[in-house]
């Protein structure tokens, strides 16, 4: 894999002069220095995630050479790569062929976000924001928002991650408003429901909609629940939306009755007080004396 005319300059030196200034800032012992050193420390990540970025696109590329050298067909040079990324990254395979991905953007694609990246104008995360949001375009017109945003001389300096996306999203569907509106007709046949833990026996039941159908969801939720808090119920807003959206799914009161949810418990946590936690399926582990 060569790196394009777009690819973005190593600057080395920013990662390394974080380095240097964080070495030689003196103990905080202020407020002041204590900001200081929070800011110098939040430049030293940026610029360690450029650098790890440049890292993943040189792994990609010397492992692509190596492999073809040893006669792996086209189709399959790069295979392992993102694993090995994640490996060195901790993070799962396949959060390290979605780190890949985004080195590869920055490096190829987007010079001026890597810029900013390395320079601290930009975190990982934001920069990982503006190739998500032009991730539909083809190069020359990610490569032309990129130029248009020019995210490294400070255009994004105070801006909360919605000004960025919207910005981002703008550029884009000038570019290429076909390519987006594409991508958007395709993102409504993601549409899924989704269930992850929270802490305290609760849980995130989350639900990725055309924005349509969630603001008609979101609009009679809210309705109903104005309406009984105008009606003297005691119960906040949040709470009666969460309540109403449990009873119209399952179509009973409180929203429990009679549905099954396969709680595994061993017959010492239920009968003999067993401090041994149960699992719910789906969910994860839950306390002892709440699953009883």
């Amino acid at each position: 894999m060569a790196l394009g005319p777009a690819a973005g300059p190593r600057d080395g030196g920013s990662f390394a002069a974080a380095a240097l200034r964080l070495a030689a800032l003196p103990p905080a012992t202020d407020s002041a220095g204590i900001i200081d050193r929070l800011r110098i420390l939040e430049d030293f990540k940026s610029a360690a995630a450029a650098e790890q970025a440049w890292l993943a696109v040189a792994l990609d590329l010397s492992q692509r050479r190596a492999q073809a050298a040893a006669g792996v067909p086209a189709e399959k040079l790069g295979a392992g790569v993102g694993a090995q990324i994640a490996l060195a990254r901790r993070e799962s395979p396949a959060r390290g062929g979605r780190l890949l991905g985004l080195a590869k953007a920055l490096v190829t694609e987007m010079p001026h976000t890597l810029t900013a990246l390395q320079t601290g104008q930009l975190n990982e995360w934001r920069a990982t924001l503006l190739v998500r949001e032009t991730s539909c375009l083809a190069a020359a017109d990610r490569a032309a928002v990129d130029a248009e945003l020019a995210a490294d001389t400070g255009t994004f300096a105070g801006a909360g991650d919605r000004s960025l996306v919207a910005a981002a999203r703008a550029a884009a569907y000038r570019l290429d408003p076909r390519s987006v509106t594409d991508r958007a007709a395709h993102a409504a046949t993601e549409r899924h429901v989704s269930l992850r833990p929270a802490p305290d026996t609760m849980c995130h039941l989350s639900a990725l909609l055309p924005v349509t159908a969630g603001v008609a969801v979101y609009k009679a939720l809210s309705g109903h629940a104005d309406t009984l808090r105008a009606a003297g119920d005691p119960r906040g807003r949040g709470q009666l939306m969460a309540d109403a959206l449990v009873e119209r799914t399952t179509g009973t009161p409180g929203g429990i009755s009679g549905v099954e949810i396969q709680l595994v418990i061993t017959d010492r946590t239920l009968f003999q007080g067993n401090s041994e936690p149960a699992r719910l399926p789906g969910y994860g582990t839950v306390p002892a004396g709440w699953a009883r």
